[in-house]
Protein backbone atom coordinates (compact mmCIF):
# COMPACT_ATOMS: atom_id res chain seq x y z
CA UNK A 1 0.00 0.00 0.00
CA UNK A 2 1.29 3.28 -1.06
CA UNK A 3 1.66 6.17 0.76
CA UNK A 4 -1.94 8.17 -1.05
CA UNK A 5 -3.79 5.18 -0.19
CA UNK A 6 -2.25 5.16 3.67
CA UNK A 7 -3.82 8.97 3.26
CA UNK A 8 -6.67 8.24 1.76
CA UNK A 9 -7.65 5.68 4.48
CA UNK A 10 -6.58 7.26 7.33
CA UNK A 11 -8.54 10.50 6.52
CA UNK A 12 -11.95 8.18 5.74
CA UNK A 13 -11.49 6.72 9.09
CA UNK A 14 -11.10 9.86 10.95
CA UNK A 15 -13.84 11.22 9.25
CA UNK A 16 -15.89 7.93 10.54
CA UNK A 17 -15.03 8.14 13.98
CA UNK A 18 -15.63 11.89 13.97
CA UNK A 19 -19.33 11.12 12.63
CA UNK A 20 -19.95 8.93 15.34
CA UNK A 21 -17.90 10.35 18.71
CA UNK A 22 -19.00 13.51 17.94
CA UNK A 23 -22.41 13.45 18.87
CA UNK A 24 -22.20 10.61 21.45
CA UNK A 25 -19.51 13.75 23.03
CA UNK A 26 -22.08 15.88 22.94
CA UNK A 27 -24.98 14.21 25.06
CA UNK A 28 -22.11 14.24 27.70
CA UNK A 29 -21.21 17.47 27.08
CA UNK A 30 -24.16 18.87 27.16
CA UNK A 31 -24.88 19.25 30.23
CA UNK A 32 -22.67 19.66 33.28
CA UNK A 33 -21.96 16.74 35.88
CA UNK A 34 -24.25 18.55 38.78
CA UNK A 35 -27.17 19.02 36.36
CA UNK A 36 -27.03 15.32 35.60
CA UNK A 37 -26.64 14.25 38.56
CA UNK A 38 -29.51 16.30 39.27
CA UNK A 39 -31.65 15.07 36.82
CA UNK A 40 -30.73 11.45 36.92
CA UNK A 41 -32.21 11.31 40.93
CA UNK A 42 -35.26 12.95 39.62
CA UNK A 43 -38.79 11.57 39.22
CA UNK A 44 -38.98 12.09 35.34
CA UNK A 45 -35.95 9.63 34.82
CA UNK A 46 -36.29 7.56 37.67
CA UNK A 47 -40.03 6.04 36.76
CA UNK A 48 -38.69 5.39 32.64
CA UNK A 49 -35.79 3.64 33.92
CA UNK A 50 -37.54 1.34 36.73
CA UNK A 51 -40.32 1.06 33.79
CA UNK A 52 -37.22 -0.20 30.99
CA UNK A 53 -35.30 -2.05 33.53
CA UNK A 54 -38.85 -3.90 34.75
CA UNK A 55 -40.36 -4.57 30.60
CA UNK A 56 -36.55 -5.03 29.16
CA UNK A 57 -35.83 -7.71 31.71
CA UNK A 58 -39.19 -9.61 31.49
CA UNK A 59 -39.42 -9.38 27.95
CA UNK A 60 -35.53 -10.49 26.94
CA UNK A 61 -36.54 -13.89 29.66
CA UNK A 62 -39.59 -14.59 27.85
CA UNK A 63 -38.04 -14.61 24.42
CA UNK A 64 -35.10 -16.84 26.38
CA UNK A 65 -37.84 -19.27 27.13
CA UNK A 66 -40.13 -19.78 23.80
CA UNK A 67 -37.10 -18.98 20.83
CA UNK A 68 -34.47 -21.56 22.60
CA UNK A 69 -36.32 -24.64 21.41
CA UNK A 70 -36.74 -23.26 17.60
CA UNK A 71 -33.02 -21.87 17.41
CA UNK A 72 -31.65 -25.36 18.53
CA UNK A 73 -34.08 -27.02 15.83
CA UNK A 74 -33.11 -25.16 13.01
CA UNK A 75 -29.47 -25.39 14.37
CA UNK A 76 -28.69 -28.88 14.62
CA UNK A 77 -31.82 -30.46 12.61
CA UNK A 78 -31.88 -30.23 9.02
CA UNK A 79 -35.84 -30.17 7.33
CA UNK A 80 -38.49 -28.59 4.56
CA UNK A 81 -39.52 -25.15 5.52
CA UNK A 82 -36.32 -24.67 7.43
CA UNK A 83 -35.01 -21.61 5.58
CA UNK A 84 -38.42 -20.10 5.58
CA UNK A 85 -39.05 -20.28 9.35
CA UNK A 86 -35.21 -18.82 9.53
CA UNK A 87 -36.14 -15.89 7.86
CA UNK A 88 -39.12 -15.64 9.44
CA UNK A 89 -37.71 -15.14 12.97
CA UNK A 90 -35.27 -12.38 11.68
CA UNK A 91 -38.38 -9.98 10.00
CA UNK A 92 -38.72 -8.13 13.23
CA UNK A 93 -35.27 -7.23 12.97
CA UNK A 94 -35.65 -5.02 9.25
CA UNK A 95 -39.03 -4.22 10.01
CA UNK A 96 -39.13 -0.45 10.46
CA UNK A 97 -40.58 0.19 14.24
CA UNK A 98 -43.77 1.74 12.51
CA UNK A 99 -44.64 -1.69 10.86
CA UNK A 100 -43.62 -3.44 13.70
CA UNK A 101 -45.87 -1.26 16.07
CA UNK A 102 -48.77 -1.43 13.13
CA UNK A 103 -48.70 -5.28 12.86
CA UNK A 104 -49.07 -5.52 16.15
CA UNK A 105 -52.19 -3.19 16.54
CA UNK A 106 -53.85 -5.18 13.35
CA UNK A 107 -53.17 -8.80 15.84
CA UNK A 108 -53.67 -7.87 18.58
CA UNK A 109 -55.99 -4.55 19.38
CA UNK A 110 -59.73 -5.39 20.20
CA UNK A 111 -60.93 -5.32 16.63
CA UNK A 112 -57.54 -6.90 15.54
CA UNK A 113 -57.05 -10.63 14.33
CA UNK A 114 -56.31 -12.32 17.36
CA UNK A 115 -57.41 -8.97 19.96
CA UNK A 116 -61.46 -9.57 18.50
CA UNK A 117 -61.24 -13.04 20.89
CA UNK A 118 -59.17 -11.65 23.55
CA UNK A 119 -61.57 -9.04 23.87
CA UNK A 120 -64.49 -11.52 24.33
CA UNK A 121 -62.63 -12.27 27.66
CA UNK A 122 -62.80 -8.77 28.78
CA UNK A 123 -58.73 -8.65 27.60
CA UNK A 124 -57.56 -5.23 26.04
CA UNK A 125 -53.42 -5.31 25.45
CA UNK A 126 -53.29 -2.02 24.05
CA UNK A 127 -51.93 0.98 26.09
CA UNK A 128 -50.93 -1.92 29.08
CA UNK A 129 -47.60 -2.86 30.10
CA UNK A 130 -48.09 -6.10 28.73
CA UNK A 131 -48.54 -4.30 25.37
CA UNK A 132 -44.71 -2.72 26.04
CA UNK A 133 -43.75 -5.63 27.09
CA UNK A 134 -44.73 -7.55 23.97
CA UNK A 135 -43.34 -4.96 21.94
CA UNK A 136 -40.46 -5.54 22.76
CA UNK A 137 -40.35 -8.99 22.80
CA UNK A 138 -41.30 -8.86 18.97
CA UNK A 139 -38.35 -6.27 17.70
CA UNK A 140 -35.71 -7.75 19.96
CA UNK A 141 -36.54 -11.25 19.40
CA UNK A 142 -34.03 -11.77 16.65
CA UNK A 143 -31.02 -11.10 18.75
CA UNK A 144 -31.41 -13.72 20.94
CA UNK A 145 -32.44 -16.14 18.22
CA UNK A 146 -29.27 -15.40 16.11
CA UNK A 147 -26.86 -15.22 18.46
CA UNK A 148 -28.27 -18.26 20.57
CA UNK A 149 -28.57 -20.55 17.12
CA UNK A 150 -25.41 -19.47 16.11
CA UNK A 151 -24.33 -20.68 19.58
CA UNK A 152 -25.86 -24.39 19.24
CA UNK A 153 -24.01 -24.83 15.69
CA UNK A 154 -20.91 -23.88 17.36
CA UNK A 155 -21.29 -27.19 19.46
CA UNK A 156 -18.67 -30.03 17.96
CA UNK A 157 -21.39 -32.61 16.59
CA UNK A 158 -18.85 -35.68 17.87
CA UNK A 159 -18.81 -34.39 21.69
CA UNK A 160 -22.29 -35.08 21.32
CA UNK A 161 -22.33 -38.61 19.81
CA UNK A 162 -20.41 -39.50 22.72
CA UNK A 163 -22.99 -38.19 25.28
CA UNK A 164 -25.27 -40.03 23.49
CA UNK A 165 -23.63 -43.05 23.69
CA UNK A 166 -23.19 -42.97 27.75
CA UNK A 167 -27.52 -42.07 27.45
CA UNK A 168 -30.21 -42.43 25.08
CA UNK A 169 -32.07 -39.41 26.65
CA UNK A 170 -32.09 -36.42 24.21
CA UNK A 171 -33.27 -33.96 26.98
CA UNK A 172 -30.06 -35.21 29.19
CA UNK A 173 -27.41 -34.48 26.61
CA UNK A 174 -29.35 -31.43 26.10
CA UNK A 175 -29.36 -29.93 29.62
CA UNK A 176 -26.15 -31.65 30.78
CA UNK A 177 -24.15 -31.42 27.61
CA UNK A 178 -25.60 -29.12 24.59
CA UNK A 179 -27.20 -26.26 26.98
CA UNK A 180 -23.69 -25.75 28.72
CA UNK A 181 -21.22 -25.66 25.87
CA UNK A 182 -24.11 -22.94 23.91
CA UNK A 183 -24.10 -21.22 27.17
CA UNK A 184 -21.80 -17.91 26.37
CA UNK A 185 -23.73 -17.51 22.80
CA UNK A 186 -26.89 -17.48 25.01
CA UNK A 187 -25.78 -15.04 27.30
CA UNK A 188 -24.64 -13.26 25.06
CA UNK A 189 -28.25 -12.74 22.86
CA UNK A 190 -30.45 -12.66 26.06
CA UNK A 191 -28.03 -9.29 26.69
CA UNK A 192 -28.24 -8.02 23.29
CA UNK A 193 -32.28 -9.05 23.27
CA UNK A 194 -32.31 -6.68 26.28
CA UNK A 195 -30.47 -4.24 25.13
CA UNK A 196 -32.77 -3.71 21.86
CA UNK A 197 -35.63 -3.94 24.03
CA UNK A 198 -34.48 -1.67 26.06
CA UNK A 199 -34.38 0.89 23.44
CA UNK A 200 -37.50 0.02 21.82
CA UNK A 201 -39.53 2.88 20.73
CA UNK A 202 -41.01 2.98 17.40
CA UNK A 203 -43.09 -0.23 18.43
CA UNK A 204 -43.78 0.32 22.25
CA UNK A 205 -45.26 3.86 21.22
CA UNK A 206 -47.69 2.57 18.48
CA UNK A 207 -48.77 0.03 20.62
CA UNK A 208 -48.90 0.47 23.86
CA UNK A 209 -48.68 4.62 23.96
CA UNK A 210 -47.06 6.49 26.25
CA UNK A 211 -48.19 6.98 29.22
CA UNK A 212 -46.41 8.60 32.48
CA UNK A 213 -46.05 5.31 34.90
CA UNK A 214 -47.10 2.83 32.80
CA UNK A 215 -46.30 2.47 29.44
CA UNK A 216 -43.65 5.51 29.64
CA UNK A 217 -39.96 3.90 28.60
CA UNK A 218 -37.02 5.50 28.42
CA UNK A 219 -36.89 6.18 24.97
CA UNK A 220 -40.57 7.47 25.11
CA UNK A 221 -39.21 9.65 28.24
CA UNK A 222 -36.71 10.86 26.26
CA UNK A 223 -39.57 11.82 23.25
CA UNK A 224 -41.77 13.77 25.70
CA UNK A 225 -38.94 15.67 27.79
CA UNK A 226 -37.16 17.07 24.63
CA UNK A 227 -40.29 19.65 24.24
CA UNK A 228 -39.93 20.97 28.07
CA UNK A 229 -36.92 19.17 29.87
CA UNK A 230 -34.01 19.06 27.56
CA UNK A 231 -31.36 18.14 30.45
CA UNK A 232 -33.73 15.21 31.61
CA UNK A 233 -33.57 14.08 28.29
CA UNK A 234 -29.99 14.08 28.31
CA UNK A 235 -29.22 12.21 31.47
CA UNK A 236 -31.83 9.45 29.84
CA UNK A 237 -29.50 9.33 26.99
CA UNK A 238 -26.45 9.27 28.89
CA UNK A 239 -28.16 6.26 30.41
CA UNK A 240 -28.77 4.71 27.44
CA UNK A 241 -25.13 5.34 25.84
CA UNK A 242 -23.71 3.89 28.88
CA UNK A 243 -25.60 0.67 28.88
CA UNK A 244 -25.54 0.59 25.20
CA UNK A 245 -21.48 0.44 25.35
CA UNK A 246 -21.38 -1.81 28.24
CA UNK A 247 -23.77 -4.30 26.74
CA UNK A 248 -22.03 -4.24 23.36
CA UNK A 249 -18.83 -5.05 25.24
CA UNK A 250 -20.05 -8.10 27.23
CA UNK A 251 -21.28 -9.20 23.81
CA UNK A 252 -18.20 -9.16 22.08
CA UNK A 253 -16.08 -10.37 25.35
CA UNK A 254 -18.59 -13.36 25.21
CA UNK A 255 -18.08 -14.06 21.56
CA UNK A 256 -20.83 -13.33 20.46
CA UNK A 257 -22.12 -14.86 16.72
CA UNK A 258 -19.11 -16.42 16.25
CA UNK A 259 -18.71 -18.74 13.19
CA UNK A 260 -19.32 -22.89 14.07
CA UNK A 261 -15.79 -24.09 15.02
Amino acid sequence: MNRTQTLLLGLASVLFLFFIAVPVAAVFLYTTPSQLASAITSDAVITPLKLSFLTATVSATLVVIVATPLSYALARRRFRGRLFLDTLVDIPMVLPPSVAGLALLLAFAPRGLVGRYLLQQGIVLPGSLIAVIMAEAFVASPFYFRSSKTAFESVNQRILDSARILTKSDARVFLRVTLPLASRGILAGFIMCWARALGEFGATLLFAGNLPGVTQTMPLAIYIAMASNLVAADALSVILIVISFVVLAAFKFLGGWQKPA
